[in-house]
């Protein structure tokens, strides 16, 4: 990807032309508060908006050697996806990025865009790193900073989004991106030129590390950032270990020293009355960010700022929590590259692995900290708001924060795709999942699944009527034509190839009604398999 500039003629950041904040900015390289977020110029009733953030990222990136600007794709409506990269690197691009040798570590914000406290945080982030601040990050990181993801969604401003959210009342986007998608929901299947853009991005730059910062409503709670390492069972043990046990403790030990906030796993009460209490976490299926992360062996983390905090607190909130990460990778890189190396060494070939689940109840009850808000009015509306409250209440409950198998499948040595199935081929493609096509017949026994029944959702879900199958793995005697595509399993992205294609997974090509012209009762499933 060669270093791209945005053309920004005409644009007027904060009162200024681009050509004079540039002037002015080259003779204050120290100091760049001049550089105002519209969070901050309007005392964080508004947020930034498209045009306005491509300038103030020109701006902070001229001002840096080892900061670089480009583009990684582009959403529904055209707009450039901006990547800022700050790090020892010659140039933006996926082959100087990893030629360095660096820890990789991605940012993303917006990816809701009624969620606007992470784009204002890594704007924050940016003007810091351009004014020479964290420079000692640069002998171990390459940081890949995008903060405006669903930058369509973004610019859908309305003072109604997001009901009781703290803020801010001058308005802010939407959830969906311009398709009417949650691009949240979108790893799996890749509907959107967004989730294309996003997965080549990740195909070709590799990050190690990716954070993924949103804003959360819901129960009333007394933490500031709720957090969540990947959740599906199939995530790399050590991956979760160093997680659970390391990264995220320290990081919470970190913000609470520093700032007295307190940051927590993700969670909600039950929704349902008179339920057992409970700190249940979202779900496990990897259309979500984080989760799919996980599945391709990369360390993938969720912040959620807590929405009744105001605006400017959720904000902060974000940073110290980006940034403090930022510190952990660069104090233990080697740790995170061995722990990532390590699980893409690992082979899953005869391992019994998840194919769906359900929560599971942690052994012993533990304190969550639950609070409490006031009703205010958004000034300009006159609808209800919840304002956070400084009470603690801690709440003995067990906590549902991992997930088990409710249903597993061996995992097998090949698959064999017929060359007729193109869009599981199109998706291998996109997922980066390696394979490669049979130059001859191969004479061997191999498992079909034969289609018993099958069921479709009755009310959409993201466009998508979801579909179920039920049938049995049998194995058949024959060959293997001459053009059919083998997928070994002896491969880094074998986890994610495994949910792709079990026909049985919760979130795999089936289930997203991908195949529907390749599924019929009483007839195979166009994805066979071998287990040697």
């Amino acid at each position: 990807m060669p270093k791209i500039r945005f053309l920004s003629a005409g644009l007027v950041l904060f009162g200024l032309t681009l050509t004079q904040v540039t002037n002015q900015a080259r003779a204050q390289r120290a100091d760049l508060s001049f550089l105002q977020t519209r969070a901050e110029s309007s005392d964080f009733e508004e947020t930034t908006r498209y045009d306005e953030l491509i300038g103030f990222i020109e701006v902070a990136s001229s001002q840096h050697p080892l900061m670089h600007l480009t583009t990684f794709g582009y959403t529904t409506e055209g707009r450039a996806l901006p990547l800022v990269v700050f790090g020892d690197v010659a140039d933006a691009s996926p082959e100087a990025v990893k030629m360095s040798g660096h820890l990789r570590v991605y940012v993303q914000a917006n990816i809701h865009a009624g969620e606007v406290c992470g784009k204002e945080a890594l704007l924050m982030l940016i003007r810091s790193l351009a004014s020479g601040r964290h420079q000692e990050w640069v002998d171990s990181l390459v940081v890949l900073i995008a903060p405006i993801y669903n930058a369509d969604g973004n610019e859908r401003i309305s003072l109604y989004n997001r009901g009781r959210q703290n803020g801010p009342f001058g308005g802010m986007g939407s959830r969906l991106n311009a398709q009417d998608l949650d691009l949240n929901r979108d790893h799996m299947k890749v509907r959107s030129p967004e989730a294309r853009s996003l997965i080549r991005m990740m195909n070709e730059y590799d990050p190690h590390v990716s954070i993924d910062l949103h804003t959360t409503n819901g129960t009333r709670h007394a933490y500031h950032v709720t957090y969540s390492p990947p959740l599906n069972p199939l995530t790399e043990p050590g991956i979760d270990a160093l997680l659970r046990d390391n990264l995220l403790p320290s990081v919470t030990e970190e913000i609470r020293k520093k700032y007295g906030w307190e940051y927590y796993y993700y969670g909600n009460l039950p929704y349902k009355r008179n339920s057992e209490p409970g700190w249940f976490t979202f779900d496990h299926r990897p259309r979500f960010n984080n989760n799919y992360i996980g599945l391709r062996n990369r360390i993938g983390i969720l912040s959620e700022a807590y929405s009744y905090a105001t605006f400017r607190e959720r904000i902060l909130a974000s940073r110290y929590f980006v940034e403090e990460i930022l510190n952990f990778a660069f104090r233990n890189r080697t740790l995170l590259e061995q722990t990532i190396q390590a699980a893409d060494a690992v082979s899953v070939i005869g391992d019994s692995l998840a194919l769906r689940a359900a929560h599971k109840r942690s052994d012993e009850m533990v304190d969550i900290l639950m609070g409490e808000v006031r009703t205010i009015q958004n000034p300009y509306t006159g609808a209800a708001v919840f304002d956070r409250l400084d009470t603690v209440e801690p709440t003995r409950m067990y906590v549902y924060g991992t997930f088990e198998a409710t249903e597993s499948e061996r995992v097998p040595a090949t698959y064999y795709i017929d060359a007729n199935a193109t869009p599981v081929l199109r998706s291998l493609d996109v997922h980066g999942i390696q394979y490669s096509v049979m130059d001859s017949a191969l004479g061997k026994p191999v498992e079909t699944f034969i289609v018993d029944s099958t069921s479709v959702a009755p009310r959409t879900f993201q466009g998508v009527h979801e579909r179920t199958v039920f049938g049995n793995w049998n194995s058949t005697p024959g060959s293997v034509a001459m053009g059919t595509v083998v997928v070994s399993m002896d491969q880094p992205l074998a986890r994610l190839a495994f949910y792709l294609l079990e026909p049985r997974s919760d979130d795999g090509l089936l289930n997203w009604a991908l195949l529907d012209k390749l599924i019929s009762v009483g007839n195979p499933y166009p994805v066979r398999r071998s287990v040697n």
